[in-house]
């Protein structure tokens, strides 16, 4: 669960920016919060991300517990290329993981927190950005 300091925003940066769909959408008008859920290909063939808004707030502190978000994709270099050309903010281009041969990028949603892209190995499972 991640809470967000505008949830549109946030459901657009998920769906536009990274391709994720729209899963489901609530609110609690006596507890004052929405939630959205975000995924790929629908629940419950891959995980979900919960976007809370509690409604007043618009911004929060990262903490120091929190690393970052990992996503699966087919072509790290493609994916970044799609996401800046939907204008998302790429972080760390694709490139090979220190130390390692693995590919990874970094983009960062409209609230901030990190999304780590590793590039799957052929043949791997997973949904990932297309």
């Amino acid at each position: 669960m991640l809470r967000v300091g505008n949830l549109q925003r946030s459901i657009d940066f998920y769906t536009q920016v990274l391709g994720m769909q729209l899963l489901r959408q609530s609110e609690n008008p006596d507890y004052k919060y929405s939630l959205a859920f975000v995924g790929y290909e629908g629940n419950p063939a891959q995980a979900e991300i919960e976007l809370t808004y509690n409604w007043g707030t618009e911004s929060y502190e990262m903490g120091t517990a929190y690393g970052h978000i990992a996503l699966g994709v087919p072509d790290a270099y493609a994916a970044c290329e799609k996401i800046k050309a939907a204008g998302g903010h790429v972080t760390r281009e694709a490139g090979p993981v220190k130390g390692g041969s693995t590919v990874i990028a970094f983009v960062t949603d409209p609230d901030g927190y990190k999304i780590e892209l590793i590039q799957r190995a052929e043949g791997s499972a997973g949904a990932g950005l297309r």
